[in-house]
């Protein structure tokens, strides 16, 4: 009898199950679709190497090979599929969501194999990637930028990764005109602040002692920007699943396959927590 230790059986088959392509004719899969995706989130929280995926214990009825697992993963990450998995879960539950106020955080993942989108950043001496985050103000994922190489700062091109994220925001059927933004020192730029105000975000930035760019009037809210801990809470959280801790697939397609499945789960797991407690 298989274990669903990251995801329940009937939150796989409700909330995940639906977004994914099943296979219409050719070859057909043998086994549980809901067991493929139980034994892709068990390699998203253990971080395994593909080829130990314990599938005798992951599978139920007709056990399939871990070569077909990576089959399915690789399938739904070309198609982009978790993402939109991920847009239509948001979409559901966007009522249970408190956008008064959003957070913004770059992170760079060590990329241990190379691949696309990966380059040496001196900070974390190593090569790494690097990718913008939003949450809403509870700290429930949103939306993920582009990968980029890690030897760009998280103000690269900020104006395209501004827009990409708020693309994936209006997916989700959520407004940005009139959100206040929360974000660290390294977004304390003219070209950040520019970025939001063109979709109506307002920007709470901590002034940076360090930037070279003439000092402004701007607004900064201490006591708003105390909630900023929330997104860090949520980095928390997102490393605790192990194949995004530290990056190997040498595809973007693949490394946002994981980091969707990952917003998905800790989405999935808070708001069904909260309604279970209502």
């Amino acid at each position: 009898m298989p274990k669903y230790t990251v995801l329940d059986k009937d939150t796989i088959k409700n909330e995940i199950m639906p977004y994914l392509s099943v296979a219409k004719r050719g070859y057909i899969c043998q086994g549980s679709l809901i067991d493929v995706v139980n034994a892709i989130l068990h390699k998203l929280k253990s971080g395994c190497q593909w080829h130990l995926l314990p599938v005798g214990h992951l599978f139920e009825d007709v056990v399939l090979s871990w070569n077909a697992v990576y089959h399915h993963f690789r399938k739904w990450c070309r198609l982009g599929e978790w993402q939109t998995m991920f847009a239509f879960i948001v979409k559901k539950y966007k009522h249970l969501l408190d956008m008064s106020v959003t957070h913004i955080d770059g992170s760079h993942t060590p990329a241990v194999k190379g691949g696309e989108s990966v380059e040496y950043q001196g900070r974390k001496k190593r090569k790494t990637t690097n990718s913008i985050y939003i949450s809403d103000r509870q700290g429930l994922p949103l939306a993920m930028s582009e990968p980029q190489k890690g030897n760009h700062s998280d103000l690269y091109q900020i104006k395209e990764r501004v827009g990409e994220l708020i693309i994936q925001l209006k997916n989700s059927g959520l407004e940005t005109d009139g959100l206040f933004n929360n974000a660290d020192a390294g977004f304390d730029a003219m070209a950040f602040r520019s970025a939001l105000n063109v979709h109506g975000i307002i920007a709470n930035v901590c002034p940076n002692p360090r930037n070279a760019e003439p000092k402004e009037d701007y607004l900064f809210d201490e006591e708003l920007y105390k909630e900023r801990f929330v997104i860090e809470r949520t980095n928390a959280w997102m490393d605790s699943f192990r194949s995004i801790l530290t990056r190997f697939d040498t595809t973007v397609s693949s490394w946002k396959g994981w980091n969707y499945l990952a917003f998905a789960v800790v989405f999935l797991n808070k708001i069904h927590k909260s309604q279970k407690f209502k």
